[in-house]
């Protein structure tokens, strides 16, 4: 069962490369498996390196958007003023197309890189806050009573029982941003590559495109979808260890 993906990934790539064969598709409208890989391998350096500076930004953004989700959580819970005056922003900022502001954040901000980081960090911030202020708010409230009774403050019950208890929740959030992050990360770079700024995996598909290469699109495209499986899979595997050392699960 475990070979069971492989197989029909093998097997898709099979159809795909013959249906293009008999058919006579042009490799301009949809080029095949080992047209894809021949592409790959004609510039193998300058993709990786592309994805690398993709990735680097989606990182860099899943960060930021964890500091400020647990940050934005913590103070809602602490506080109910706090959390009339976050809740609505952050549902706003969530609710908002990337795509609209994109362009706005890149001329505001002034610094490419910064631009893009910013961009990528909207997109993932609103899973990790939505997961991270549920979490806060699930410890049961006998433990709160019992906190409460040996004389714990509002910062010290938040320390030692509000956020261990919504390490799983955040671990579930941060699993779910990350693959947003490189979605975030882009979608920046489309906006920025049409502006004239290249940089990253995306401005490589554009610049494919407008040269109708559709191969080496394709390839670039290829190596975002791993990229983002392999994402979603490390930060599975790393939230699982974290909770078996703190023996959760």
């Amino acid at each position: 069962m475990k070979f069971a993906p492989a197989l029909f990934g093998l097997l898709a790539l099979a159809l795909w490369e013959a249906a293009v064969r008999f058919g006579g598709v042009p490799v301009y409208e949809l080029p095949g498996p080992i047209a894809i890989v021949r592409a790959f391998l004609s510039d193998p350096a300058g993709l990786l390196e592309a994805l690398g500076s993709t990735l680097f930004v989606t990182f860099a953004a899943l960060a930021a958007a964890a500091v400020l989700s647990v940050a934005m959580a913590m103070g809602m819970s602490a506080s109910k003023l706090a959390q009339a005056a976050i809740q609505p922003w952050a549902v706003a900022l969530q609710v908002t197309p990337l795509p609209a502001i994109a362009p706005l954040i890149i001329i505001w901000v002034g610094d490419p890189f910064v631009a893009l980081v910013v961009c990528a960090t909207i997109v993932a911030f609103f899973p990790l806050f939505a997961n991270t202020a549920t979490g806060l708010a699930s410890a049961p409230p006998e433990l709160h009573d019992l906190f409460r009774l040996y004389g714990a403050g509002r910062w010290r019950t938040m320390a030692l029982l509000r956020l261990p208890a919504a390490l799983p929740y955040f671990l579930s959030g941060l699993r779910i941003s990350g693959g947003l992050a490189l979605v975030g990360a882009v979608v920046a770079e489309l906006v920025a590559g049409s502006g004239g700024f290249a940089s990253g995996l995306a401005y490589r598909i554009l610049e494919a495109s407008f040269r109708l290469q559709m191969p080496r699109m394709f390839a670039a495209l290829v190596l975002l979808a791993l990229a983002g499986i392999v994402l979603n899979f490390g930060l599975g595997a790393a939230g699982q260890a974290i909770l078996r050392r703190r023996g959760l699960v």
